[in-house]
């Protein structure tokens, strides 16, 4: 039962934390302090990606209209060409064109970044260098001449795309890396937000795939406990995952990601300092 809270309170954090430009990886630290799971390390490695998978679907339930690239049947023309709304399938080329710079490297660079990386120093610095990256960029607005997916170029998908590649250094935050690649190139900041919201649907999906697929080939199985600390987390993520998105949409329509700097400046230091505490209090040689 207390796994089972424990679920539901990651996805929670989960859900919020994914798509607000925060950096879910350092809230999960945080949280890793209070919250300790009886469970195998190779399960705890896999259930921090893949509850990523409740969080996609509110994604999906949110913007099937604009992702879905099928017109309904007319009966008139059985051509294929004729039910594709082609706007949407122009759209979800750019989508893939701006995940290939992240999926190539994500999968030659998973196991490096898990062992070298995913440590609190290394969060912090990352949450601080993009929080202070946001107040910036606020700071002297640049004119938006993209305001409509629909309008996204080539051009934008890739650099967009080539800022998620930073977000594979835990703390980057990936909808914080990618918003803000797409405000530096010409993208308001709601057509930012939801481009990055679609382009987490293949990210997230092949990063959950890759980490299901390391877990069975080391020999894993899952235990019926591990199965309802899943569901249950991924289920929590979901429901969060549409309320946060509906409230970050309506923010960035009248105010500016500066606060979400400041919050990140605030948690950086508040996890360099649990880390210092660990390292050279708790640790230390009693005398």
């Amino acid at each position: 039962m207390f796994d089972i809270i424990k679920a539901i309170i990651y996805g929670i954090i989960e859900g919020i934390t994914e798509w607000l430009p925060i950096s879910s990886t350092g809230h999960m630290i945080l949280a890793e302090q209070v919250l300790q799971f009886d469970l195998s390390a190779d399960f705890m490695q896999m259930f921090r990606v893949v509850i990523q998978l409740g969080a996609i679907l509110a994604v999906v339930v949110l913007y099937f209209k604009k992702l879905w690239p099928f017109c309904a049947d007319n009966g008139r023309d059985s051509g294929i060409t004729k039910h594709l709304r082609w706007p949407v399938v122009r759209l979800w080329c750019k989508i893939l064109v701006a995940c290939i710079p992240a999926a190539v490297l994500g999968i030659l660079l998973d196991d490096w970044m898990d062992a070298h990386l995913y440590n609190s120093v290394v969060v912090a610095l990352m949450l601080i260098i993009y929080g202070v990256a946001f107040i910036l960029v606020e700071r002297r607005p640049r004119p938006a001449d993209t305001t409509k997916l629909t309008r996204i170029r080539y051009k934008q998908a890739i650099t967009v795309g080539g800022w998620q590649v930073l977000s594979l250094i835990p703390g980057t935050s990936r909808s914080g890396s990618t918003i803000l690649g797409g405000i530096l190139c010409g993208m308001s900041r709601p057509c930012a937000a939801q481009f990055t919201f679609f382009l987490a649907i293949p990210v997230m999906l092949g990063a959950s795939g890759l980490k299901l697929a390391k877990f069975f080939l080391k020999g894993n199985t899952f235990t019926g406990l591990e199965v309802a600390v899943l569901a249950v987390g991924c289920i929590a993520a979901f429901v969060v995952s549409m309320a946060a998105i509906r409230f970050l949409m309506d923010y960035v329509k009248k105010h500016s990601f500066a606060a979400f700097g400041w919050y990140r400046i605030a948690l950086g230091v508040v996890v360099l300092g649990i880390w210092a505490v660990q390292t050279f209090v708790l640790q230390a040689p009693v005398a």
